[in-house]
């Protein structure tokens, strides 16, 4: 058995080495980063993606990452490529092999094939004096000086170094494209990211009750009107115009206060300057409001007029937060 000490040394020494490989990275983004950056820009095609054993898995991770940030990728695998699956790359697609040493079976035998097809080439690699950097038209360098593994064997600092330089270039072309917020929802439509992005108030809102009651209103009829619409909140409303809200709190801290409640009306204890929130504005922009001035419920207005109620339990619903 281990001991701890031995086990965290391990952990931290891959760390301090993987994180040691990314920086050295630094120095090559260079004129040959440029032109692939602005190559893959200017194509008319894909970026397809390729690689062998752990190379492929972050050729893979490549492919989701440039996809969903505006650059259309897909992967092929280098063994199945020169079993058929060179059929998938087009004209003006760009290809990026990704390999630690350039030198392995499979690519020696794909970088030719992949060179006379008459798209550009780009090398992810770690050897310069590789077969596949001297048929790449392009190199990414992500030479690396030794694996994190103590035999310096299973691919870790390598992969890594992979990954950081498919990141640095996919980030390049969200840059080059002025890829923005907007654009990103538009790839992200699911879960709590895309919810993030694209959700607006008045989608939730728009699914509850509209609570409301007039300023004159018996603090019966208020509490009523509260229970039945389970938002824990009304709107105190005249002529279309909005006077102010009543919240399960309010109501609580008026019967602290009041022991006669025979004569107390809503406009008696509504709160004239509620939290307020155009229907327009985004969902996560609402959880702000709420979480900054510690409510749970929300005002919402169209135009300065009652629009809805939004709750902090819609946008737990929602996973929002």
């Amino acid at each position: 058995m281990k001991s701890k000490k031995s086990i965290i040394e391990a952990g931290v020494n891959t760390l301090a080495l993987e994180s040691e490989a990314i920086l050295g990275l630094i120095k090559n983004i260079n004129e040959d980063f440029v032109t692939a950056v602005n190559i893959i820009v200017q194509s008319e095609g894909r970026v397809v993606v390729t690689g062998i054993g752990k190379s492929a898995i972050i050729a893979q991770k490549i492919v989701a990452t440039l996809n969903s940030t505006g650059t259309p990728a897909v992967f092929m695998h280098a063994a199945d490529a020169v079993h058929g699956d060179l059929g998938m790359i087009q004209r003006n697609d760009t290809i990026i092999c990704i390999s630690k040493s350039g030198n392995t079976p499979e690519i020696k035998v794909l970088a030719p094939l992949l060179k006379h097809s008459g798209n550009k080439l780009i090398g992810m690699v770690g050897q310069l004096d590789s077969t596949l950097a001297q048929y790449a038209d392009l190199i990414l360098n992500t030479e690396v000086e030794k694996e994190a593994c103590p035999h310096n064997l299973a691919p870790t600092t390598s992969t890594t170094a992979q990954l950081a330089m498919g990141d640095a270039l996919a980030v390049a072309l969200l840059h080059v494209r002025d890829f923005k917020r907007d654009d990103f929802a538009k790839y992200h439509p699911g879960g709590s990211l895309g919810k993030k992005l694209y959700l607006k108030v008045c989608d939730i809102a728009l699914k509850n009750e509209k609570p409301q009651i007039s300023g004159m209103a018996l603090i019966k009829d208020v509490i009523i009107e509260i229970s039945r619409n389970r938002l824990g909140v009304v709107v105190v409303v005249e002529e279309e115009k909005i006077l102010g809200i009543i919240t399960d709190g309010d109501i609580r801290r008026m019967l602290e206060k009041h022991s006669n409640l025979a004569d107390i009306r809503a406009k008696d204890i509504m709160n004239i300057h509620p939290k307020k929130i155009e229907e327009s504005e985004l969902a996560i922009n609402a959880l702000e409001i709420i979480k900054n001035n510690n409510i749970t419920q929300l005002l919402v207005t169209k135009e300065d007029q009652y629009f809805g109620i939004i709750h902090l339990h819609d946008l737990l619903q929602e996973g929002i937060i």
